[in-house]
């Protein structure tokens, strides 16, 4: 679809960029030119049949952990190959073509975002892909001008929302993108003012960054039509904020590694009518919100999403036990994401179901009260998870705050914002775990928080006598 298929743009235009160095520039042709000699060269060089897993390690992600690279040097084994000695071989060879079952042959085998617990391979077809791309086609990408638009690629390649939404983006449209290796606010800023970029897709703490780091208020960003924010709910105060700040509008969509990802779409003019929202599902997607018996539950109350569609996932890679938990019988995929949807099918996420602290019956979600505790004029981020209390016998909220730039962590500033938070959320809601300062809130490279860090470092942190909320 994105090679073969009609599009607007020539094929000598520019799709791809360095932002580092300009000169590594790839126009249509050069990049399917690339794919194909690759593609070869694994067959020719490496007998590469289907079935075949191939694994790439990219340096998009300067964030990989040492024991996780291998250093190849000068001496490169059969095992491991540099792709450019692959695509030499291949782009001589005239293969035959190999037979596709698109429903049943994998595309992708991308891994979650290991928010709650280790990363599992999601299984994506053809079909999966395909079928989301034409679907965020027609809900978003077909606004965009091959020769006005562009963007910058923010988001790691090897996470689906890189991977799918900016890659098959460009691909479809033609607005050039803009590669960072590495993402930097001040870059970033420097590259919408000097590229005149028009949109980005981002991940919530993007969107913090764009409201309050004092860097943003040194560039020109008025060439920004829209941002786009996903990979974790985003609040409407924060898109206000923005707003007031830039004139930038920022809209939401919702997905998972499991849906391909895009789910659902806010177009570009709702994000000012309807704020907070996810928008609605994407063309071929039904969806229904039920309660944890399974039943479906009216517009406006909360539980949890189950979704089918062409862009709903095979399954988990090798996981057969996890499968049957995670598709009910009559083939529903359970999110496990808690939403509620209004009257006119608008979605809105309030958390995850696993990381809902239980407080004495009461379900107490981190994202509502991480929204919150964003408005306080000294917080420059923040992650929550429940911590046990053996005196209660329940789950506590408990916060891990970074402080805004200039002001120094102390027990009065925890208590102030233990007292603030409490005026402002109902008693299950506040901080009865406190307020532990930390340099930076852990997260995924998507954005995401990673409560699991946060509920590890409570185990260890042994240090009483910590701020309390006086109830």
């Amino acid at each position: 679809m994105c090679m073969e298929g009609p599009r607007e743009y020539p094929d000598d235009h520019t799709l791809f960029v360095d932002c580092n160095d300009s000169r590594r520039a790839y126009t249509f042709a050069q990049v399917k030119e690339l794919s194909v000699a690759f593609g070869r060269g694994l067959k020719h060089q490496l007998a590469w049949a289907k079935g075949d897993v191939l694994a790439l390690y990219a340096p998009n992600d300067a964030g990989v952990p040492l024991d996780c690279v291998l250093l190849l040097g000068a001496d490169r084994d059969e095992t491991h190959r540099h792709w450019t000695d692959l695509s030499a071989a291949g782009a001589p060879v005239q293969p035959t073509k190999t037979p596709v079952d698109p429903k049943e042959d994998l595309a992708y085998l991308v891994y979650s975002s290991g928010t709650t617990g280790l990363p599992k391979g999601v299984q994506l077809t053809h079909y999966n892909v395909i079928a989301n791309t034409a679907q965020t086609f027609k809900a978003d990408i077909r606004s965009l001008c091959w020769d006005m638009d562009s963007q910058i690629g923010i988001l790691p390649f090897f996470h689906i929302y890189g991977l799918s939404v900016v890659i098959n983006s460009t691909l479809i449209s033609g607005a050039t993108c803009y590669v960072m290796p590495k993402f930097d606010i001040e870059a970033t800023c420097r590259l919408v003012q000097e590229r005149r970029v028009t949109y980005l897709y981002v991940p919530p703490p993007i969107v913090l960054l764009l409201s309050k780091h004092p860097v943003v208020e040194r560039y020109d960003l008025s060439s920004l039509r829209f941002v786009n924010s996903g990979a974790a709910p985003l609040s409407r105060e924060l898109v206000a904020a923005v707003w007031q700040r830039l004139s930038i509008g920022v809209k939401q969509g919702y997905g998972l590694s499991e849906t391909s990802p895009v789910a659902t779409v806010q177009l570009a003019d709702e994000w000012w009518r309807i704020q907070g929202t996810v928008g609605r599902l994407v063309a071929g997607m039904t969806g229904k919100v039920v309660d944890e018996q399974g039943n479906e539950v009216p517009r406006g109350q909360t539980g949890e999403l189950l979704l089918k569609g062409p862009n709903v996932f095979r399954g988990y890679w090798r996981r057969p036990e996890l499968n049957k938990e995670t598709f009910t019988d009559d083939g529903w995929y359970k999110t496990g994401d808690v939403v509620y949807a209004d009257q006119k099918g608008y979605f809105y996420v309030t958390d995850r179901m696993k990381e809902l602290i239980k407080y004495k019956g009461f379900q107490v979600p981190p994202a509502e009260l991480e929204d919150k505790l964003l408005g306080h004029k000294d917080v420059a981020d923040v992650g929550v998870i429940g911590v046990w209390d053996d005196e209660r016998q329940t789950e506590i909220p408990r916060a891990y705050i970074v402080a805004r730039p200039g002001v120094e962590p102390s027990d009065e500033l925890a208590r102030d914002i233990i007292a603030w938070l409490g005026e402002r959320v109902s008693p299950p809601k506040r901080l009865r775990g406190g307020v532990r300062f930390i340099e930076a809130v852990p997260k995924s490279q998507a954005g995401k928080i990673l409560r699991r860090i946060l509920k590890e470092t409570a185990k260890k942190d042994e240090r009483p006598g910590k701020p309390q909320a006086k109830l």
